[in-house]
Parts: C-alpha cells; sequence; structure tokens
C-alpha cells in the first residue's frame, strides 16, 4: 500500500509547484504568463484569509500531486464557501489514491475553518477524475457562464 503524505506549500517546494502546476494547465490546453506564475507563488505563501492555499501531496518524498483552494465569502450562508480551484496528480500516480487524499485534505480544511460548502469545477471530458469525483461529491445542475 502506497503513503501518501499530503502537506501545505513551503517556499523550497517552488519548482515541484510549478512542474505540477504546468502540467495541470497542459492538460487544460492552456498556459499562463510569468507575472502569473509568480504572483500566484506569492500568494499561496501569503498568509491572508482569502489568499489562495496549496497542499503537495507526496509518496516516498516525491511531489506527485498538488491542490489550490481558496475560502470565499457567499450570500447563501454564514460560513465560507471553499473552492477547490486546481488539482492534479501526476499520471503514474493516478487511481493510487492521491487525488481523493487531496480532496479529503481540502475538505478538512473547510470544515476547520467552518466552511458552509466546497466546491470544484472541471471539464466534460475530464472523465477519469469524474469517475472519483463521482464517489465522494455530487453533482450539480449548474452551468459555468464567464465573460466574453
Amino acid at each position: 500500500m502506497t503513503t501518501i503524505t499530503i502537506r501545505p506549500l513551503v517556499r523550497a517546494d517552488h519548482a515541484e509547484w510549478r512542474r505540477l502546476w504546468t502540467a495541470y494547465l497542459a492538460f487544460y490546453e492552456t498556459s499562463v504568463s510569468e507575472e502569473v506564475y509568480a504572483s500566484t507563488w506569492q500568494r499561496l505563501l501569503d498568509e491572508g484569509k482569502y489568499e489562495p492555499n496549496g497542499l503537495i501531496a507526496e509518496v516516498d518524498g516525491k511531489a506527485v500531486g498538488l491542490v489550490h483552494y481558496i475560502f470565499h465569502r457567499t450570500c447563501w450562508a454564514v460560513g465560507d464557501n471553499c473552492y477547490l480551484q486546481d488539482l492534479y496528480a501526476d499520471p503514474e500516480a493516478r487511481g493510487t489514491g492521491v487525488g481523493r487524499a487531496l480532496i479529503e485534505a481540502v475538505y478538512r480544511k473547510a470544515d476547520e475553518a467552518g466552511a458552509a460548502n466546497v466546491y470544484w469545477l472541471t471539464q466534460h471530458f475530464n472523465e477519469t477524475a469524474r469517475k472519483l469525483y463521482d464517489r465522494i461529491a455530487k453533482l450539480t445542475p449548474f452551468i459555468k457562464y464567464q465573460r466574453n
């Protein structure tokens, strides 16, 4: 059985974080500028209540996955909501429990913070991840729109 360690990102994780996030962005056929890499990394290390947070998954001391999550206020509850923004596991780590461990770690962080809800989005073609999501979360009927 594989032992998966989930822990908060620290400054020394920069190279592995960048490798994992770059692979995540490539999966979704997108990229970001160097300015966005730098500002995102700094925000992940900042302490503000509404700054993004990051966790890294390790197996045998090797980074194999990451998750970013953000707390934000909502008009629908007293507690904040928790948006699980990015979730990625290296292809060789998929199916080993890394994704589930990262999501459950975000659930724990949300519970500790008194968050009313944890939610995330994925694209319809992300079939492998959706098999996991269908086991540990509820699919909602919402459709996403965004500004042109």
